[in-house]
């Protein structure tokens, strides 16, 4: 393997330099943290919006609705990677990912409306496959046919933009802190995923003939709102944030990187399979239960109230950014005595107390203990994200000590593909989980007992088989500090400071 590249000219290393060159300026914190309303808006707003939308609202089955979401990730396997690539593999005066990024939020804030671009009343397709006929929503045709045009546009700005936040420091506890600048900032975009639910059901909306809200309308009035924000939020992120990496090190003359390491190589890195499984087992074991805390809100803790229960939805979000902001400084602390390994390890123990105690936070006699439900995902769920995510910046420095380039698109879309196939199995099950219960959207708020107990026990319980998994899977990861500062060194004895 190649460690060093005759065209580049390194650095000089200088011993008396000082902490403070490591530090990222406030305002490029600021500024890669914004990148997060798209990030959340353009990836999770649809699925958040979809089930409301398409089953609830139109009637397609909530199985159907969950195989679109899961069946779309196909899409990602080919336009996560060809980002990830073509963004190491750029050379421009604007840098490697930045172009795209502002590229990319361009065209999705343009595209996020369109996804909801249907009308009540369009009817089935009838298929023949051998001797079964199948009879198939058009919805769930069109769910389909507009991920495969937003997928890509979303990858041309996601790519780059997680790529970016491994190449702003090289310093151990500096990238934990870029996390939770990005972590904390993402809070805003959060509430306004959690606001969407009620958005669609204010009285704007309301369909003067049958007394209940277009929750269509809704949808696309909030998208277009959202999209447009989309692109302002992107011209700042390209207009505040530098790229470190490129402008100071040999990422800027290196060799080009072909697909196949952007597809194949970094897999062979151990310490990035090992965060991999640790990731995917986080997420899978929370998206296979996502939709059933909605459920549980609506159809349990308030009779079937559509209304009532996105109100306490908003009071619920507003919940998870506050829980959320405090979790952030706690669990870096914790990780800065114990190491991001030892935070970590925090975060997935409580974050199993914590779905347990779903079981008697969801309660109609005492509606507004759920807020703690969502609060304290939140908590745990931000300590995960700004750690597993300055982690990832230390596992781009293992892999530039034993291959001599950075990659870190290569590393970005790989784990975003894969996480996002594991999370996309998980939302699909969750369709059909959410129909073995034997829940019935025709019945509104008459659910079964039988149904309403086991959206609740499976709340409670399916997540912790994943948070388990993850805990085994972080006993294993060899990256300490001590790892690290060792890498460090060798880096720069070989390329200089950054």
């Amino acid at each position: 393997m190649s460690t060093s590249n005759p065209q580049f000219r390194p650095t000089p290393i200088h011993p008396n330099a000082d902490a403070t060159d490591d530090r990222v300026p406030v305002v490029q914190k600021i500024g890669y943290g914004l990148g997060t309303f798209n990030d959340m808006w353009g990836h999770w707003l649809y699925p958040g919006l979809a089930n409301q939308v398409f089953n609830i609202f139109l009637g397609v089955s909530p199985a159907l609705v969950g195989l679109a979401l899961m069946l779309n990730r196909l899409f990602d396997a080919v336009s996560d990677p060809f980002f990830g690539w073509i963004s190491d593999n750029t050379r421009s005066r604007y840098g490697r990912r930045r172009p795209y990024i502002l590229v990319g939020s361009i065209f999705a804030g343009i595209g996020l409306p369109l996804l909801f671009c249907v009308s009540p009343g369009w009817g089935d397709t009838q298929i023949k496959f051998w001797i079964i006929d199948l009879t198939i929503s058009n919805y769930f045709w069109f769910m389909l046919g507009s991920s495969a045009l937003y997928i890509p546009v979303m990858s041309c700005f996601n790519m780059p933009y997680q790529s970016l936040g491994a190449e702003l420091t090289p310093d151990y506890h500096e990238r934990t802190s870029v996390m939770s600048f990005k972590n904390g900032i993402q809070k805003i975009p959060e509430l306004a995923m959690f606001f969407a639910l009620q958005f669609t059901t204010l009285h704007w909306f309301i369909d003067k003939k049958t007394g209940k809200p277009n929750l269509l309308l809704g949808a696309q009035v909030y998208c277009l709102i959202l999209g447009m924000l989309m692109i302002v939020v992107g011209i700042a992120v390209f207009s505040l944030v530098r790229e470190r990496y490129y402008s100071n090190v040999a990422a800027r003359h290196q060799e080009r990187i072909s697909l196949k390491e952007t597809l194949y190589k970094t897999l062979a890195c151990r310490p990035f399979r090992v965060q991999l499984l640790m990731r995917l087992a986080y997420c899978i074991g929370g998206s296979m239960v996502g939709t059933l805390g909605y459920y549980d809100t609506v159809y349990y803790v308030c009779h079937g109230d559509i209304v009532t229960a996105t109100k306490w939805n908003t009071i619920m979000g507003l919940s998870g950014m506050v829980f959320g902001f405090l979790g952030i400084p706690t669990f870096a602390l914790i990780a800065r005595k114990f190491g991001k390994r030892g935070g970590l390890m925090w975060v997935l123990t409580m974050a199993i107390f914590v779905f347990l105690g779903t079981w008697w936070f969801y309660n109609p006699s005492i509606p507004w203990l759920q807020i703690f439900a969502s609060g304290l995902i939140a908590f745990t769920g931000a300590g995960f994200w700004t750690l597993e995510g300055s982690i990832g910046a230390d596992v781009m420095d293992y892999d530039e000590l034993h291959s001599g380039k950075r990659r870190e698109g290569a590393y970005s879309s790989c784990a975003s593909w894969i996480t996002k196939v594991g999370m996309a199995a998980g939302v699909g099950a969750s369709g059909f989980i959410l129909s073995a219960t034997g829940f019935n959207a025709r019945l509104e708020g008459a659910q079964t007992e039988h149904a309403l107990f086991m959206i609740r026990i499976l709340l409670a319980t399916i997540p912790i088989f994943g948070l388990v998994l993850s805990l085994i899977a972080l006993s294993r990861f060899p990256l300490t500090q001590a790892k690290m500062l060792e890498i460090r060194g060798q880096l720069e004895a070989r390329r200089g400071r950054v």
